[in-house]
């Protein structure tokens, strides 16, 4: 009998192996940029995705903010429940992330998109909102990225079919996003 245990963490390593490291460091620099000129960034992602989003920002708010003189302005579009259902509801579920990016974007800042299909419509009306409104887009994404891969300015794909591994591959991104921020600066967050 096999250990599914040890099988699943080979195939994770195979997974994060897929990832373009280059990619992950034009993210940084992009999120430096941001940091240094006050822009914002924001994220977004449906399910286990959106979990990852207000995850990464909590790492960038918290994390990459606490106890600097520069602090990151972020927000995930997946946080406001009510501002989430008011639109599903009352409009659709398609426009929930574009409608508030509408509200708080500017030319310049970054949206980030998690999808491990990249086929879900609310994050593909986001991007191609913010593309349009001179915002840098970045995808993080699964499989063959789908939609979102060839909408994103930026692609950071996690070339393999299984979701668990493509989320444990986008949280791997995102940490290594924070951590740079966290670390650079000796740890000042005591994380």
């Amino acid at each position: 009998m096999s250990n599914f245990a040890t099988d699943y963490k080979q195939q994770l390593h195979s997974a994060i192996d897929t990832i373009q490291m280059d990619r992950v460091q034009q993210a940084i620099e992009w999120l430096d940029e941001a940091l240094n000129e006050g822009r914002r960034v924001f994220t977004c992602g449906n399910g286990g995705s959106a979990s990852t989003a207000s995850h990464f920002i909590c790492d960038m708010v918290k994390g990459a903010s606490y106890n600097r003189d520069k602090k990151f302005k972020m927000m995930a579009l997946t946080d406001s429940l009510a501002t989430i259902t008011a639109y599903s509801n009352d409009v659709s579920y398609d426009i929930v992330f574009v409608e508030q990016l509408k509200n708080f974007a500017l030319p310049g800042d970054i949206l980030l998109c998690i999808s491990g299909s990249g086929n879900s419509p609310n994050v593909l009306r986001a991007t191609e909102w913010a593309n349009a409104a001179g915002l840098k887009t970045i995808g993080l994404t699964g499989r063959d990225g789908g939609q979102l891969g060839k909408l994103s300015q930026l692609e950071i794909n996690v070339g393999v079919q299984h979701m668990g591994r493509i989320e444990d591959g986008h949280m791997f991104v995102c940490h290594m996003l924070a951590y740079y921020f966290m670390e650079r600066a000796g740890g000042a967050c005591g994380c």
